[in-house]
């Protein structure tokens, strides 16, 4: 089927470009409006939690009442909040914001609340609710005023939650533009001394520059049915680069073989289709599948960077297997030109790949060494591996907010500033709305037992204060004041203990505010893990047993994977929560992680490692398909691969250091945890472990019950020449024999 697509490709080689073209244009007019159409807050919190019921009801029954803006002020030259002039200059600042930016304001003046002062009343706060209906009409609002809270004679600092996104925002799309311009031209420098072709360079980087135009086509369409988060466009750039990389290595190094063992172009295209190809399509599916695991949770953060990983595999492996086939057809042997070494271009029938190079080869004696002694290597290997992992059973949760900017950010400053010097989180209280079935004021008896209520409230461990806030109808809210850090684990113990106390009699209550949203966050991802994993795995175990007809290679790529993340994970912990190396990467540690990072970087690590499992098994299968050699094909199967999938991880460590400079902190844990998941995966499991679990499983590596067998000789996705389901000795004397019949 692959060979047939080459050929066909190579035949309508000039239609699939124009048809191609035109797509690549109608992708970059409609997919660069993407970011407008992108939602920038949130999207952690599932919409049917109890803490955004919560906030649904409260919004309904009292109005937003949202501390969207916060702005910080502190007096000079002695000023206190009890200063006249400390009170005009913040008053008048304000009375001057258009009323149709701005809802409503509260300040220490205008609601004579104590909590809105310091202890030593040099500092206050005001809190302004934004006009608008949505999120990206709030933040409009702000941009146009976020200059005019200056008040004279006062230190000014603003804060608070559309602030925050605004600035993250603002860092992501910086991020994306820094990564694309160092990663494209230096990517192209590399690929040009990988291959020594500036031509055959530039064909991954066309595959790139695809796959990220599609996507973003794919994203904007994609917001007209669904929110999308802005944070997508990372991992589209990130994948679309990176995978565009893979793939661009593979089929260009295939078809520069396959033309000095073809006699014509012809032949070579359809060869590399018929094998390159179909690993590219292997590994695009199992890698989107992956991804797709994503779109199971209910978080829009999550389910966006499913929408957008998705899209960017499959169009890099669309990509991959339509317009670089067609480019080769049309480059043919030129695909070596503008040569930046000499023994790039090698005459047709020369040997190459042939066993005497793979035998001297640098990864075939890599291999061999450590097939001397397989136990050894696999036991160290795995043991420094749950070394890594450790830290990771320590892990503290946490959410992406403030703390994510650079130290000198505005919002974090505000921020960390409130935590300081006004204790009891006043702009983070846990929140309870009681919903009552008859109004609250005209009712005794309904306000008997909402009175009983707080009394109940107040007397939770760890709440330092719970008093009625709001009355509307028959809904009425009470806010809880405590000690312990919104996030703490402490604070999350809080909110269970809040809602495990009895209502008021007839009443529902619902307990929302930011500690109880991260309670349904982690709530919300434990109960979907699970599925997402088994969505993993069973994809991967299909499409690898159809590519290989083995059901223990499937279960080996499983358990590396599953070792090289959580290696990942533990590095990550260290480094990200408790602070190590906080100095030279430039963060500051919080001492928590978001838990959607850990689950975003297991879908596309796990996704990676299988494309590079893939990449060498299907080398060493068509080789023992050969020569039924176990031992010698993992080792010719490494040579050939080895330098593919070590080029492929550094040049992808080139896309991702961009985003581990960034100043947002979860952008840069990401970067970080990918760079560390590639050096490892690359580099220890690829090439250490792989070899020495191969050659202990000696031929077990390819077995199948019987009726699999059946199953994969009637359906598997076959790369070799070898007969589908037949054994590896009857393969292998079928191969000489054609051998021989050729010379």
């Amino acid at each position: 089927m692959f060979e047939t697509w080459g050929r066909i490709v190579f035949h309508r080689r000039w239609l699939v470009l124009l048809v191609g073209g035109l797509a690549i244009a109608a992708g970059a007019v409609w997919g660069t409006g993407v970011f407008g159409a992108l939602q920038s807050n949130g999207g952690f919190t599932p919409a049917s939690s109890p803490s955004q019921t919560e906030a649904n009801v409260a919004a309904r029954a009292f109005g937003r009442d949202a501390a969207d803006v916060i702005v910080l002020y502190q007096g000079k030259d002695h000023l206190t909040v009890a200063s006249p002039g400390y009170r005009s200059a913040v008053t008048k600042s304000l009375a001057r914001l258009p009323a149709s930016r701005v809802t409503s304001v509260q300040t220490y003046w205008s609601t004579r609340d104590p909590q809105f002062a310091s202890a030593n009343g040099r500092i206050s706060y005001a809190v302004v609710e934004l006009a608008g209906s949505s999120d990206s009409a709030r933040t409009a609002n702000y941009n146009a005023i976020k200059n005019d809270f200056r008040a004279p004679g006062l230190s000014t600092q603003v804060g608070g939650e559309i602030p925050t996104e605004a600035a993250i925002t603002k860092g992501v799309n910086s991020d994306i533009s820094r990564a694309e311009a160092i990663s494209l031209p230096v990517l192209l420098v590399l690929l040009t001394v990988i291959f020594g072709s500036l031509v055959a360079a530039s064909l991954p980087v066309a595959i790139g520059g695809i796959g990220i135009i599609g996507s973003f086509a794919v994203l904007r369409l994609l917001t007209l049915a669904t929110p999308v988060s802005i944070y997508s466009i990372n991992i589209t750039t990130i994948l679309g680069l990176g995978l565009a990389i893979d793939y661009g290595l593979f089929m260009v190094g295939r078809f520069r073989e396959e033309l000095r063992r073809q006699p014509s172009v012809e032949d070579a295209v359809a060869r590399t289709v018929a094998t390159a190809g179909r690993t590219v399509a292997v590994s695009g599916i199992t890698v989107a599948a992956a991804l797709a695991s994503l779109m199971l949770f209910p978080e829009v953060f999550l389910r966006s960077m499913g929408y957008g990983g998705v899209a960017t595999v499959l169009v890099d492996m669309l990509a991959a297997l339509t317009v670089m086939p067609a480019l080769l057809s049309v480059l043919g042997r030129r695909v070596n030109a503008l040569r930046v070494r000499s023994s790039v271009a090698q005459p047709r029938g020369a040997a190459v790949a042939g066993p005497p190079t793979e035998a001297t080869g640098a990864w075939y004696r890599v291999a061999r060494g450590v097939m001397r002694r397989p136990a050894a290597f696999a036991v160290v290997i795995v043991v420094v591996l749950l070394a890594l992992a450790a830290p990771f059973l320590r892990i503290s949760w946490g959410t992406v907010g403030p703390q994510d900017l650079p130290a000198a950010a505005q919002p974090r400053v505000v921020s960390e500033q409130l935590a300081r010097d006004f204790p009891g989180n006043v702009t983070a209280p846990i929140e309870a709305i009681a919903e009552f079935g008859s109004p609250v004021a005209s009712t005794p008896a309904a306000q008997h037992d909402l009175a009983a209520y707080v009394g109940r409230l107040d007397k939770v461990t760890g709440v330092t204060g719970a008093e009625i806030t709001g009355v509307r109808g028959d809904v009425a809210r009470i806010d809880l004041r405590y000690d312990p850090e919104p996030l703490s684990a402490r604070a999350r113990q809080i909110v269970q203990d809040v809602r495990d106390v009895a209502p008021p009699a007839g009443a529902r209550v619902y307990v929302g505010g930011q500690t109880a949203a991260l309670v349904d966050e982690l709530a919300s991802l434990s109960a979907t893990l699970p599925w997402m994993a088994l969505v993993m795995a069973a994809a991967t175990f299909v499409l690898l047993f159809l590519a290989f007809g083995s059901v223990v290679l499937p279960l080996k790529a499983v358990v590396m994977n599953l070792l090289s993340l959580s290696a990942t994970f533990g590095v990550v912990t260290w480094i990200f929560q408790q602070g190590h190396l906080s100095g030279l990467l430039q963060f500051t540690a919080t001492g928590t992680i978001d838990p959607t990072m850990p689950i975003l970087m297991l879908a596309i690590i796990f996704g990676l490692s299988t494309d590079y499992e893939v990449f060498l098994l299907s080398r060493i299968r068509e080789r023992y398909d050969q020569t039924g050699d176990n031992a010698g094909a993992v080792a010719t199967g490494l040579q050939r691969t080895g330098g593919i999938i070590t080029s492929a991880a550094l040049l992808l460590v080139i896309v991702v250091g961009a985003f581990s400079a960034s100043g947002i902190t979860f952008i840069k844990l990401l970067g970080v945890g990918m760079i560390v998941a590639l050096v490892i995966d690359a580099s220890v499991v690829r090439v250490l472990l792989v070899p020495a679990t191969m050659r202990l499983l000696g031929r077990a590596n390819w077995w199948a019950p019987r009726p699999l067998r059946r199953l994969y000789a009637r359906y598997g996705i076959r790369e070799g020449d070898g007969v589908a389901g037949a054994p590896a000795d009857a393969v292998a004397v079928e191969g000489s024999v054609r051998q021989r019949v050729s010379s």
